[in-house]
């Protein structure tokens, strides 16, 4: 691009979008990209601010302007359920098409960012969304950026997952067991399966039974195994997390588990947790904060499998960062950072 005069611009095309700001009223595009200026123009230009219009010069090879380099990184970016708006002000956004799970690579986030004059933000990664949610905004620094550094985004996307990723929440069928001999020699009232059915439904998923049982490992393992066996495809098992020495819930996941992902996890509340997989199938161990903590370990993980996502220590381990409530006296959760990490 070259820079020419306003005065001396009539008849020529403005080549990016000029941005009038008006404190306490508003802020708009006065002059899009491609106006062909007329003589009442000038004067609105120079109260704007703008003595000088940028216009294209002659040689216009190996250069792209910001529209275009905002159009090709942002569909280098998307993944499926992920949607682009027309660019603005040089900026594009990237929204939710779906609702469910946004799902954001920060390792690849923090290359495309390394890339000079090239900008990406998003939304923080494992962020439950509706369909029209505000995912990630990409723009490039100046006007017109050489076409190598577009490339370079291009290329540390291509032969990897997507950037931004809109996970559905799947219609999983879960089965409760609820552990402890008060609770199944009906001494108290159980207090976790109505919460429990409440939180699944709000993701989609299918309550198909829930079985009582008492603190004795062997008969806690049996438990499960005949949830498993009536067609459960998550299994959440409740009570008897502790070190105390009549909580043997643990042990009964271990039995029936082929992977034990965690037992413990850096989050409070939630400290306690386990997570074990029965092949494909996720058994999770809750610990009694599930019950009545406003936000928990429970609210980080279970949206993740509904997802459809198999779960590492090493996820359990990037929780730390964030994994502290701070327990407000007023709840926001999930607009808090708990949870929130990177």
């Amino acid at each position: 691009m070259k820079s020419i005069a306003t005065k001396n611009a009539l008849g020529l095309t403005i080549c990016h979008d000029i941005t009038e700001i008006i404190v306490g009223e508003h802020k708009k595009v006065a002059f899009k990209r491609g106006h062909v200026v007329r003589p009442e123009d000038i004067p609105h230009l120079l109260r704007l601010g703008k003595e000088h219009l940028f216009v294209w010069s002659d040689n216009q090879e190996g250069w792209l302007h910001e529209d275009e380099a905002a159009r090709r990184i942002a569909a280098a970016i998307s993944g499926p359920g992920v949607v682009s708006d027309a660019p603005v002000e040089g900026r594009i956004n990237l929204k939710s098409s779906r609702r469910g799970l946004a799902v954001i690579d920060l390792d690849l986030l923090t290359e495309i960012n390394n890339v000079p004059d090239v900008t990406v933000a998003t939304i923080h990664t494992m962020r439950e969304v509706a369909e029209g949610h505000l995912l990630a905004g990409t723009r490039v620094v100046p006007l017109c950026v050489p076409e190598g550094a577009i490339e370079k985004v291009e290329e540390l996307c291509v032969a990897r997952p997507p950037l931004i990723t809109v996970r559905p929440f799947e219609n999983h069928r879960i089965g409760i067991v609820t552990t402890g001999s008060e609770v199944y020699h009906g001494r108290i009232k159980d207090g976790f399966g109505p919460i429990l059915k409440e939180k699944f439904a709000h993701w989609g998923g299918e309550i198909i039974s829930q079985t009582l049982a008492p603190d004795d490992p062997r008969e806690t393992a049996q438990a499960i195994e005949k949830t498993i066996d009536a067609g459960a495809t998550i299994v959440a098992v409740t009570g008897g997390m502790s070190v105390d020495p009549d909580d043997k819930t643990p042990a009964a996941i271990r039995t029936v588990s082929t992977e034990i992902i965690t037992y413990g996890a850096p989050v409070y509340p939630g400290a306690m947790f386990m997570l074990g997989y029965r092949g494909d199938i996720a058994i999770m161990g809750l610990p009694g904060c599930v019950m009545y903590a406003r936000a928990s370990i429970f609210d980080l993980i279970a949206p993740r499998i509904l997802a459809g996502l198999r779960l590492s220590r090493r996820d359990f381990i990037h929780l730390a960062h964030g994994g502290l409530c701070e327990n407000c006296p007023e709840c926001r959760y999930p607009n808090c950072v708990f949870g929130k990490s990177g």
